[in-house]
């Protein structure tokens, strides 16, 4: 056996089999390549579900991390440390908003929004008790927790893990009038990705962002944009909501505020909504450590810059006009998404998604596929165009072979 079939072996005999992995053992990685443990490099056009914006090992993020490592990396919340006040300061300030609830993962941080949501509901709206709902889009991925994988529609993602927490509405995505049709008095949240990334990197219609904070508005319900995978930079903007000029009531952060060196994730709202938490209602005993934050604060400076948001935008650009390019010849049947991500529909004649992605890798390109014959492209921010174009010429002989 190679070294790599003796790791995935190893794996395989002694993990739950929770994911199915490409069959890459990685040793090393630095800016938008991985080195496997055969040497062979490979392009990441993956770049860990957007956890790795800025690369692999970036070198700012690795001396921040460092430099925290000499000092102190956990206290718990059970006492102040000196890292916390300048991440909440400055997270706040990144997002326009006031205030800074820090946990761990992404799925934590969905979790905290809709235990905000729910505790405004009854303590300011004035919602009975325990009859709070809150509005999702069919489609939807925010994590694996119980509660959250209630509102799936994604049956892989749901069969078997009920009974489901009950207080949600589910409306078809883009549809604003559903989602007016959905709303009652007791409606306290609308929770929305506003690209979905997970269902192929859907981008909805034009006004249906500007038409759900309107409504969420006039309605007096919370507007939460899930941006953990289309935030801090992706689509070209600091956020995916800014290319409509629509500002929620409240961020879900995460995977790439942690520069893809320590999980990371926040809610970020107003001082109103955050407010109604008391001290024991809610916590986490690493959310916000001294590391994660050191960590996450040098990932705020660099998109302080606009740097990485601009070059998101115009190698985005390149990527969907050369992506577009594939959509005549019957390989590739529509192409979605915005700035450096995007989904790519192949023609199911050609293989599935997987098929595709275990092609590429064989290339030296890493890519991974999502429903069927979808594969999703989200490379580091930092990429080259040469490796870009690299990566993209690896796909079209896959495509025309």
């Amino acid at each position: 056996m190679s070294t790599t079939e003796t790791a995935i072996a190893s794996a395989e005999a002694h993990s739950a089999h929770n994911y199915h992995p490409l069959p890459v053992v990685v040793a090393s990685a630095e800016g938008a390549w991985m080195t496997d443990v055969e040497g062979r490099r490979y392009l990441d056009l993956l770049a860990g579900y957007s956890a790795l914006n800025f690369g692999h090992g970036n070198r700012r993020l690795i001396d921040a991390a460092k430099a925290q490592l000499d000092r102190v990396t956990l206290t718990s919340r059970a006492f102040h440390h000196d890292r916390f006040a300048d991440f909440c300061t400055e997270l706040a300030a990144l997002c326009g908003m006031e205030t800074v609830l820090p946990m761990n993962t992404g799925a934590e941080a969905v979790e905290t929004a809709v235990k905000t949501a729910r505790k405004w509901g009854y303590r300011v709206k004035g919602v009975p008790d325990g009859m709070a709902k809150i509005i999702v889009a069919s489609g939807n991925f925010h994590g694996r927790t119980t509660t959250i994988v209630s509102f799936s529609t994604d049956p892989e993602a749901r069969a078997d893990f009920g009974p489901y927490t009950p207080g949600f509405e589910i409306v078809p995505y883009g549809d604003l009038t559903a989602m007016r049709e959905a709303m009652t008095e007791n409606t306290v949240a609308v929770l929305i990705e506003p690209i979905q990334g997970e269902a192929g990197v859907l981008v909805p219609p034009a006004g249906y962002l500007p038409g759900v904070r309107e409504l969420t508005r006039e309605r007096n319900v919370l507007f939460i944009a899930d941006e953990i995978q289309s935030g801090l930079g992706r689509t070209g903007k600091t956020f995916a909501l800014d290319h409509e000029g629509v500002v929620p009531d409240m961020y879900v952060l995460g995977k790439a505020l942690g520069g893809g060196v320590v999980p990371v994730s926040a809610v970020v709202s107003s001082a109103d909504v955050l407010g109604v938490f008391r001290p024991g209602e809610h916590g986490s005993t690493f959310g916000g450590n001294p590391l994660a934050c050191a960590v996450a604060l040098e990932v705020i400076a660099m998109l302080r810059t606009g740097e990485y948001q601009q070059r998101a935008a115009e190698l985005g650009d390149h990527l969907h006009r050369e992506l577009g390019l594939l959509t005549g010849g019957g390989a590739v049947q529509s192409v979605r998404g915005r700035g450096l991500w995007a989904g790519v529909d192949i023609a199911p004649a050609l293989g599935t998604g997987r098929e595709i992605s275990e092609k590429l890798m064989e290339l030296g390109v890493l890519v991974k596929d999502t429903h069927g014959s979808t594969i999703r492209i989200a490379p580091p921010l930092v990429i080259s165009k040469e490796d870009l174009d690299w990566g993209l010429d690896r796909l079209r002989a896959v495509l025309s072979a």
